[in-house]
């Protein structure tokens, strides 16, 4: 395998390992465990009805996970692959693997602040303020993702690790 400079340890363990594969693996079971209920292309005989019959049980909600689902793929996938082809394409150059490495951390923190604020104001007023009444998956939306975005934070702060670009720059200034 090759050196990781700007991922090391438990950076990398999580950001390498643990967070592509826990956002691609919810989209993959929805494929093969639970039904799409809405999401299977129609029968080939009802293309020209003005309301076909396939389109009677969809709901806004199941295309709305079903669109979630999705994009957490991607999310996974970009984060991923990323990741790797810093690692793989530039094994010289730390200093350039730590930008990349950044600019999609960056991207990353940003997309955690606007998902923990929009899964927050979607949540009823009477358990907004209540996390022990939540269910698994708005911990998932909202607990696990402050998670994530503090190491992101502290990737950025340089802590348990060497920093090559973002920390060294303000040593030299």
């Amino acid at each position: 395998m090759a050196d990781f400079p700007a991922l090391r340890g438990f950076y990398q363990l999580l950001f390498l390992y643990i967070e592509p594969l826990s956002t691609m693996l919810p989209a993959l079971m929805s494929w093969t465990v639970v039904p799409w209920r809405g999401m299977v292309p129609p029968p080939a005989d009802s293309l020209f009805e003005p309301c076909p019959s396939f389109c009677s049980g969809r709901t806004n909600a199941n295309d709305g996970l079903a669109t979630r689902e999705l994009r957490y793929l991607l999310l996974g996938l970009v984060s991923s692959l990323v990741f790797r082809a810093a690692r793989d394409s530039l094994q010289k150059d730390p200093v350039a693997q730590e930008r990349i490495v950044g600019s999609l951390l960056t991207a990353l923190a940003i997309a955690d602040v606007t998902h923990i604020a929009a899964t927050f104001a979607g949540l009823p007023a009477d358990i907004r303020y209540a996390p022990l009444a939540w269910n698994p998956m708005t911990h998932g939306n909202i607990s696990i993702v402050v998670v994530l975005l503090s190491v992101r934070i502290a990737w950025f702060l340089g802590i348990n690790r060497t920093s090559y670009y973002f920390q060294a720059r303000k040593k030299t200034a």
